[in-house]
């Protein structure tokens, strides 16, 4: 199974990495996919890579580090992006939830972020929260390039306009919760080949395993497992498909 996205270089699971990969490892979660938020976070990111043939990574500026983006971060971020082991850019987007940077700053950092992802030619992760609208308009001028909705928890209306761009969506722990009736149905909505599955950790924990405060690659199986309950396939279908679609999305060689 693979983890399309997880936060391996944030300090509740980089304190104890080699554990958190020996129980992915364990669980049968044989790769996975490590997302830098910024630019430190995204150095760390790639030297994780470097020691772990099994992860690769992604690097951009998510919206809550906008406002922190200093003159020449383009040209930092580029830089990073020469390394084979960044698959992608993001995550990157809107977030209307928390404002932590000012919305035109967290717009025009966005807009960059696709422009850098169209010359490199590389898919984008869209981090996209209380504000779809807006993510779709700015996406609008930019659908040449391949973006799946990490983390969704929208209605299924949201997942429809989503879906009808071509993006993919990727679904964590939130689809176990009880209250996320909704989100089931958007389980079963999204075609075979526009879905992924992901933990999000050290965040959102799945049920069972919701007590568990800190999130893992492993408990992704959970995840999946609530996935083929709602979606009426074997775990194994759920876990080759969503493997082969992240393989497929990010070129993973």
């Amino acid at each position: 199974m693979l983890d399309s996205h997880c936060h391996l270089t944030y300090p509740q699971l980089a304190s104890q990495i080699d554990a958190v990969l020996a129980r992915a490892t364990e669980a049968g979660v044989t790769r996975m996919l490590t997302i830098g938020t910024s630019l430190d976070d995204a150095q760390r990111a790639l030297a994780l890579c470097q020691r772990h043939p099994h992860i690769r990574c992604a690097a951009g500026i998510h919206p809550h580090h906008a406002a922190e983006a200093s003159e020449g971060w383009v040209q930092a971020l580029r830089r990073i992006h020469e390394d084979p082991c960044v698959l992608a850019v993001g995550e990157m987007g809107l977030d209307y939830h928390y404002d932590f940077a000012p919305r035109d700053r967290q717009r025009q950092v966005f807009m960059q972020q696709l422009e850098l992802a169209r010359e490199l030619g590389k898919p984008v992760i869209i981090h996209c929260r209380e504000a779809t609208d807006d993510c779709l308009a700015v996406l609008a001028d930019f659908s040449d390039i391949p973006a799946v909705f990490h983390c969704f928890t929208g209605s299924l209306d949201e997942a429809r306009r989503v879906l009808d761009r071509g993006y993919l969506i990727g679904l964590t722990g939130v689809v176990t919760f009880k209250r996320s009736e909704e989100l089931r149905e958007v389980a079963a909505f999204v075609p075979a080949e526009r879905l992924l599955v992901e933990t999000d950790a050290p965040y959102l924990s799945p049920e069972p395993m919701r007590r568990q405060k800190v999130n893992e690659p492993a408990l992704v199986v959970h995840t999946a497992r609530a996935l083929a309950v709602v979606r009426k396939q074997a775990m194994e279908h759920i876990d080759r498909l969503t493997t082969d679609n992240a393989l497929r999305f990010y070129r993973w060689r």
